[in-house]
């Protein structure tokens, strides 16, 4: 290793230290200032402007990451046409960071929280502001999210249930986002994440730096509607194949 590697080395861990203490903090000041707001009784009226600070927010970290040359992300196909109208967006889930990149380019987009998380003081105030969903499973569930997107607003899904384990392309999708499709009659969006496996994936504690620079490559595909008569299983592998068969393109 040459000596100017080395010292790119000595740099790379305290900036990625110093940028999850900014993510943190931020994260933090938004929750507080989020707080009274949820006692105001047009609080519904306010999502709009609260997702669209979280999404000027996470554009911001994107920045932050590229100018500290510790993550270079980019997008392939988020086109004003191709986001245009509610949609089920889903994509793969290869590392922690993935819903701050693909949420700082969707509009006006929810998504769908652990109930822990919700009652969580440090998260939740924002999340319930934003208009998050919250929920594992149920009909219930699927009821209010349909509802919301009938309203005109998007969800972001990560069907896998969580990051991708070590040593697969794809964990099994789990049929919900299919079940939301088919009430709302809304089309799904697939997204495809490439990430390092190494970029804070499933077990990899936050703090301990990957191999920086690190390169994320996502990628907005074609939608695929639900089809008269297609159960949610057969939706849920359908769309399985279209991340599979994408993630199978270097």
């Amino acid at each position: 290793m040459t000596f100017s590697r080395r010292l790119l080395r000595l740099y790379h861990y305290p900036a990625n230290i110093v940028s999850w203490t900014l993510f943190a903090a931020v994260g933090v000041t938004l929750n507080i200032v989020c707080m009274p707001l949820l006692l105001a009784r047009d609080r519904a009226r306010r999502g709009h402007a609260v997702r669209g600070v979280i999404r000027r927010l996470f554009a911001a970290w994107c920045a932050w990451l590229h100018a500290t040359r510790l993550i270079y992300v980019r997008f392939h196909g988020f086109t004003p046409e191709a986001m245009a109208g509610p949609a089920i967006y889903i994509a793969n889930h290869p590392g922690l960071l993935d819903a701050t990149f693909i949420l700082s380019r969707l509009p006006d987009t929810i998504c769908i929280f652990k109930p822990a998380l919700m009652r969580n003081p440090v998260l939740g105030p924002a999340a319930l502001m934003a208009g998050y969903a919250a929920g594992d499973t149920g009909v219930d569930l699927i009821r209010d999210v349909a509802q919301r997107l009938a309203d005109g607003r998007s969800l972001l899904v990560f069907p896998e249930g969580t990051r991708t384990a070590p040593g697969v392309a794809l964990n099994p999708l789990r049929p919900g986002f299919a079940l939301i499709a088919a009430r709302a009659r809304a089309p799904i969006r697939i997204i495809v994440v490439r990430a390092p496996r190494d970029l804070v994936p499933k077990g990899w504690p936050w703090w301990r730096a990957p191999a920086f620079p690190s390169l994320v490559d996502i990628t907005l595909l074609a939608e695929i509607e639900p089809e008269a008569g297609e159960t949610a299983a057969q939706l849920t592998a359908r769309a399985a194949r279209k991340l599979s068969s994408a993630l199978a393109v270097p």
